[in-house]
């Protein structure tokens, strides 16, 4: 069984690990994290009253709504992490933010 120093040791190098995961996550967005998290809120708003068409038009709606000039980058993005439509985008990509903690 390891003492309490190298519990310690193993503890922090999780930490550090963890940490390193959320930066290298940060680093990767094309927007902002407030933006992801208000595209969010719109598509679950949006999606309680329509179905997902299999297409990211109301991702698009919502990006091209906040003025960005990378929309094609972001729409990029969200598919290599999953959001290849509107609903996965919540389903998917949502649960990344979530587990990298930076919303």
């Amino acid at each position: 069984m390891p003492d309490k120093n190298e519990i310690e040791r193993r503890k922090q190098i999780s930490r550090d690990l963890k940490l390193k995961s959320r930066q290298e996550f940060e680093n990767s967005l094309p927007t902002s994290s407030e933006n992801f998290k208000a595209l969010f809120d719109y598509l679950d708003e949006k999606l309680t009253d329509n179905p997902c068409d299999d297409t990211l038009k109301l991702s698009v709606v919502f990006l091209q709504s906040l003025k960005l000039d990378n929309i094609e980058e972001i729409t990029k993005w969200l598919g290599e992490n999953g959001g290849y439509c509107d609903c996965e985008v919540l389903a998917n990509v949502e649960e990344k933010f979530d587990d990298n903690a930076i919303l």
